[in-house]
């Protein structure tokens, strides 16, 4: 069921519930990308999560993060981190008002601290919270940091309309963690001025759809096993 679609009588009594709620970002991707890449990638993989088990509620997106270091760019809308701490730790106190557990489905790696904090501060609580990030590795695709092939080919199958394949170009290649100190300085302009961090080129739909059917595998398993890290709260993928 989808959360905003049914009343409140609908949920009442029906449950164990657990939420699958997409968290994304509203940021710069390249001269090529959209602005919601990271949202709708989200979204797509919790849809798909939800049709392998319809049991599962779907929420609206969240489609604002902690995006600071794509702040260099024009459209790019940050809440920062503090706030989307904040955020998803009240989300998770109200949602488990009604629900047995909430799982946040995340499109974007500035996320990952305010996630880690507020998760593990729900489940401090009692509260059974758990996360996972939408990524996943598929042989001979390069997992580059922002906007490059990976990015693009999920986006050339889930929103071909929105990939502005012709303005396509490389940013900066080199490995994330030698321009991390470069961009925790002056933010992915730094290193990058068209904010690309690896090289779209090689992408299409075909790889994206293989890629987003790997990333909702193992989103799946991960979220029938249900086994949260207990330092981070991100649920461990079945071996």
């Amino acid at each position: 069921m989808q959360l905003d679609e049914v009343t409140w009588p609908e949920l009442d009594g029906g449950g164990p519930y657990t939420v699958l709620l997409p968290l994304g970002s509203t940021e710069q991707h390249g001269p090529h990308l959209p602005l919601g890449t990271d949202t709708t990638v989200a979204s797509a993989v919790a849809a798909a999560v939800h049709d392998a088990d319809p049991a599962l509620v779907l929420a609206p997106a969240l489609p604002y993060g902690a995006a600071g270091e794509h702040e260099g760019f024009p459209g790019t809308v940050s809440i920062g981190e503090d706030a989307l701490r904040t955020v998803l730790l009240e989300y998770g106190r109200s949602v488990s008002r009604w629900a047995s557990r909430l799982v946040v489905l995340n499109g974007h790696g500035g996320n990952v601290g305010a996630l880690t904090a507020a998760v593990t501060r729900l489940r401090h609580e009692g509260r059974d919270a758990a996360w996972l990030p939408c990524a996943a590795r598929v042989a001979g695709v390069p997992l580059d940091a922002h906007a490059g092939r990976y990015e693009t080919s999920l986006l050339s199958h889930l929103a071909p309309s929105q990939v502005r394949i012709a303005r396509a170009q490389a940013g900066d290649t080199r490995p994330l963690d030698q321009v991390l100190d470069a961009m925790r300085t002056g933010g992915i302009a730094a290193v990058s001025p068209n904010g690309v961090l690896g090289d779209p080129a090689g992408a299409g739909p075909d790889e994206g759809r293989a890629l987003l059917a790997a990333v909702v595998r193992a989103a799946v398993s991960a979220v029938a096993a249900w086994d949260p890290d207990p330092t981070t709260g991100r649920l461990r993928r079945p071996r």
